[in-house]
């Protein structure tokens, strides 16, 4: 059975153009132009994703976000934000709010499409093989997607969990932001890499004294200090 995507979006252009994209890539679609509407749409149909545009009238994005994850019937919906919003404010913003990713206006639809496949496998994957990953006080535990500093929880997005497991599996190996989008985000072509640089940038953050363990690579990446 095909995935149902809902669209919240008041651009009717937009709107109708990724409605096409989806549909032809095989999904079913659902779409609302206002923030309440695409609670209520939500909360009733149960997406298998949601993409969500940051101005909308009424509810914006960022209020819709934050209660659609707060809300334990819709919590595990994952969200991409659509916006003209380029700011890594605005980024930075949606992605601690829990959003999985963010594509920016204008923007390429095959790229959309694509972020919405891989965003939606990844979703359906298994737990991996392994149960820790382990550097000195830090523990991440793989089974249960959990992150311990000092005894600590950290608490970390989907993707700020993979994107740390990653590079700490393969501490003192310089990790291209081409390969990092690859093999955490699961992007493959021309996709924007300072999706990677505002990711590494929160995690940093999360991280607090543990940040300078991710190195920065000039001009090719990040790498996990040996």
């Amino acid at each position: 059975m095909a995935d149902t995507v809902l669209i919240v979006e008041d651009e009717p252009d937009v709107l109708d153009l990724v409605v096409y994209h989806l549909q032809k890539a095989g999904f079913k679609t659902l779409t609302a132009r206002d923030g309440d509407a695409g609670l209520r749409k939500a909360g009733d149909q149960r997406p298998a994703l949601v993409v969500l545009d940051l101005m909308l009238p009424g509810l914006d994005g960022t209020e819709v976000c934050k209660r659609l994850k707060a809300d334990p019937r819709t919590a595990q919906i994952p969200i991409i934000m659509l916006t003209a919003k380029a700011d890594e404010v605005d980024r930075v913003l949606g992605l601690e709010l829990g959003a999985e990713d963010y594509v920016t206006k204008p923007f390429s639809p095959r790229e959309l499409v694509l972020r919405v496949k891989t965003i939606l496998r990844r979703a359906k994957g298994g737990v991996e093989p392994r149960e820790f990953l382990k550097d000195g006080d830090l523990v991440v535990d793989l089974a249960k997607h959990a992150v311990t500093l000092k005894d600590k929880a950290v608490e970390l997005t989907a993707t700020e969990f993979k994107l740390l497991a990653t590079l700490l599996e393969r501490r003192g190996r310089v990790q291209s932001r081409d390969r990092l989008l690859q093999d955490v985000w699961g992007y493959e072509g021309d996709v924007d890499t300072r999706t990677v640089d505002t990711h590494v940038r929160r995690l940093r953050e999360k991280l607090g004294k543990a940040a300078d363990r991710i190195a920065t690579v000039r001009g090719i990446g990040y790498r996990y200090a040996e």
